[in-house]
């Protein structure tokens, strides 16, 4: 399983397009994605209602605590809207000890609200934990005690009794609604193929619940049989983290092969370059190197799995050039790789 975060946008066009498919009830999510590209005119003519209605407006970019850093926009109109994002489209920020330009928005109407609820499903190895609390939004890290958490094991089907423990003090008028809410948000997020979903907070519009915020990650692995339900996904890149031009060409060829082929730079400045063949050789030599106290000289993690000359010389030779610009870098890579064949 490989866990990819996806934007908010996505996560929320996701559970849009299907839940309906899978509960027979519709979720009336709205909002639209903004990014350097974005023509605002064309925006508000395919979504009139960012012109008719107040809008929230956070930044896209897999982080948290937006609220916290100041960066969350509320109850504005559409120039208001179109100005926040202009003002910081580009601009670099940093969270969590990460720096990096902010290049894409969300924009969502405004939705009054007295509760917020918290809601999680994570996957690992043996099950699913689902996490609930009636005490979600900014403030749950704060709250945490009060969040219920069951297990359910891989295989199993989550039913009315298994939720039980989570809505066990929920006022009666809406314990049955958001009970239903969360088998169904369970049976989305197997569908799908999440490994990660989180929605903190989602509310209550007229006595249905509504999402205000939401988190995912997919398993990527799952791709060949879900691109018809996943659409025009995008992975991003780590916030803070940009491709230089050799990883990202590389990056390019494998996704269009067959083939395995990864290269990245962990620092640009290093010595020891290390090209193997296999993933999980890569992993055991890069703990080898880093064991013998040489992990500040590490250049990059570096592996292929080729099938057939072409490819090879494809994928070598911009390694190479990258490599071979600093020619420090030339012994400890040819020993390197010499070794890996013994």
């Amino acid at each position: 399983m490989a866990r990819k975060k996806i934007r908010e946008y996505d996560s929320k066009r996701l559970v849009k397009e299907h839940f309906k498919r899978l509960s027979g009830k519709e979720l009336p999510i709205r909002s639209v994605q903004i990014n350097q590209t974005t023509d605002l005119n064309e925006l508000v003519e395919k979504e009139p209602w960012l012109s008719s209605e107040k809008l929230v407006v956070k930044p896209d970019m897999l982080f948290g605590k937006r609220g916290k850093s100041g960066l969350v926009a509320l109850k504005l109109d559409f120039a208001e809207a179109a100005t926040f994002v202009k003002e910081r489209l580009g601009k670099e920020v940093e969270m969590s000890g990460c720096k990096g330009p902010i290049t894409t928005f969300i924009v969502e109407p405004f939705v009054p609200h007295n509760e917020e609820y918290y809601l999680n499903v994570v996957s690992d190895r043996l099950g699913c934990s689902i996490s609930f609390s009636e005490c979600g939004g900014i403030e749950i890290e704060e709250n945490w005690d009060k969040v219920k958490t069951i297990f359910l094991p891989t295989g199993a089907s989550l039913t009315p009794e298994i939720c039980a423990p989570l809505v066990a003090t929920l006022p009666l008028e809406i314990k049955a609604e958001i009970d239903e809410f969360i088998q169904s948000h369970f049976h989305l997020f197997q569908d799908l193929d999440f490994t990660f979903l989180e929605m903190n907070p989602f509310t209550l519009v007229d006595g249905r619940p509504y999402p205000l915020d939401m988190r995912g990650e997919l398993d990527d692995t799952a791709a060949f049989k879900n691109f018809k339900k996943w659409g025009d996904i995008e992975f991003p890149m780590p916030f803070g983290r940009v491709m230089s031009p050799t990883e990202s060409f590389i990056h390019g060829l494998d996704e269009k092969t067959s083939a395995s082929l990864k290269f990245t730079v962990l620092n640009p400045k290093g010595r020891i370059w290390t090209m193997v063949a296999g993933g999980g050789a890569s992993v055991i030599y890069a703990d080898t190197v880093c064991s013998l106290k040489e992990s500040l000289l590490r250049e990059s993690l570096h592996f292929f799995s080729l099938t057939s000359p072409s490819n090879s010389k494809i994928f070598l030779e911009p390694s190479f050039y990258f490599v071979f610009k600093s020619s420090r870098s030339l012994t400890k890579f040819l020993e390197n790789s010499c070794s890996c064949k013994s």
